[in-house]
């Protein structure tokens, strides 16, 4: 069964337990800064493998210091659902991790 897309309420009480994501148009977004390019880089592997984990993939920008993310779940229309929600949070752990604000 498909994850239910959430309501604008709940995006927003979901958003205010995630410092720094945003709502982006139909969907969730947060960027990173970054000591170096090659730190962003590996933040950008170590996403990628949190989202092969998860089954669950957002598009992923990585720049000169900067990684950035847009989360929607393309399986209801391009909506916001609890797997991008759950994604967000994994992604603020290893974030911290790297160092990255």
């Amino acid at each position: 069964m498909p994850p239910a897309p959430l309501s604008q309420k709940e995006i927003e009480d979901r958003l205010a337990e995630l410092p720094g994501w945003s709502l982006d148009g139909d969907r969730i977004a947060r960027s990173y800064q970054l000591g170096s390019h090659f730190a962003a880089a590996v933040l950008v592997v170590h996403i990628a493998q949190v989202q092969d984990e998860l089954d669950h993939h957002s598009d992923l920008t990585l720049g000169y210091h900067t990684v950035s993310l847009t989360v929607n779940t393309h399986s209801v229309g391009g909506a916001v659902t609890e797997l991008d929600f759950d994604l967000a949070r994994r992604v603020e752990e290893l974030a911290a991790g790297h160092g990255a604000h």
